[in-house]
């Protein structure tokens, strides 16, 4: 039945997007595949910044439409684990994406305007990633469940830490738009193009790649084989272009064996007013 999710536009199209409903009507939770409440409050309060490689949220203007918000979360937590189950690879990864994204802002709101970063948010005993303040699939839930026990594990993509967001403007964007299954691949290397292109956070220089401490963080998720990245090495050729204008630094990057720095990690609120 899923399958049908993926009909193109027209007539079939339409017929996809009642399929995606009646799929989910069974609980009485029905799920729009479109995510457009999600995607309305995205492109009202979210901005590229003028190089379009970093993005602000007006988390002044999210907080005065928290309760359109609250109503898109909502619709997720009404998501069983029986109906998640039957979506595609695809949808299943959009489904997380977005309420990773969406469950860290109204994390971020909970405290608004009274914090300097999303770290602020956790204690000595317990980090903001390990609060369990959202229901998802049927249980209560933290965010460190949906990156590191559902989207890592389960779809070995490297690309989605390009993807999720924490609110941080050490952290590649947040999109002005919502993730969906018709164009997850596509958001999805545009969302590395971009990360990688912002050479505040990745760059080629001194000699050396210098770059984000996601990669250090994650080392292992980039050398799986997945994306056709066995080794950091892979990774910097694939985004030679991006890392640097000079065409001979270009070519060394590709030719691999350079000296990896990491770069320090900025913390601080992803916030319009900042």
């Amino acid at each position: 039945m899923q399958r049908r999710l993926f009909l193109g536009a027209g007539a079939s199209g339409m017929l996809g997007l009642w399929v995606g409903h009646a799929v989910h009507a069974q609980t009485g939770a029905a799920l729009d595949p479109s995510y457009a409440g999600w995607d309305a409050l995205l492109r009202k309060h979210v901005r590229w910044l003028p190089d379009n490689k970093q993005s602000r949220a007006d988390y002044k203007g999210l907080r005065a439409d928290r309760a359109a918000l609250k109503a898109v979360l909502a619709e997720w937590s009404g998501v069983s684990a029986a109906n998640f189950a039957t979506f595609s690879r695809e949808q299943q990864m959009v489904f997380l994406i977005n309420a990773y994204n969406g469950f860290t802002v109204e994390l971020i709101l909970t405290k608004y305007p009274d914090l300097q970063s999303i770290k602020d948010l956790g204690s000595l005993i317990q980090s903001p990633w390990k609060k369990k303040f959202f229901t998802l699939l049927g249980e209560e839930r933290h965010l460190d469940w949906i990156e590191h026990e559902q989207l890592r594990p389960r779809y070995a993509d490297p690309r989605i830490h390009a993807a999720v967001n924490c609110a941080s403007i050490g952290c590649p964007a947040l999109r002005p738009e919502a993730f969906t299954a018709t164009r997850l691949e596509a958001q999805l290397d545009d969302g590395m193009l971009r990360f990688m292109g912002d050479r505040t956070r990745n760059r080629y220089a001194n000699g050396r790649a210098e770059i984000s401490a996601i990669f250090k963080w994650f080392r292992e998720d980039f050398e799986k084989g997945h994306q056709g990245f066995r080794k950091i090495d892979d990774l910097l050729a694939r985004y030679a272009h991006q890392l640097t204008d000079a065409p001979a630094d270009r070519e060394r990057l590709k030719a691999g064996g350079l000296t990896v720095s990491h770069l320090d990690y900025d913390w601080s609120l992803n916030d319009t007013g900042r």
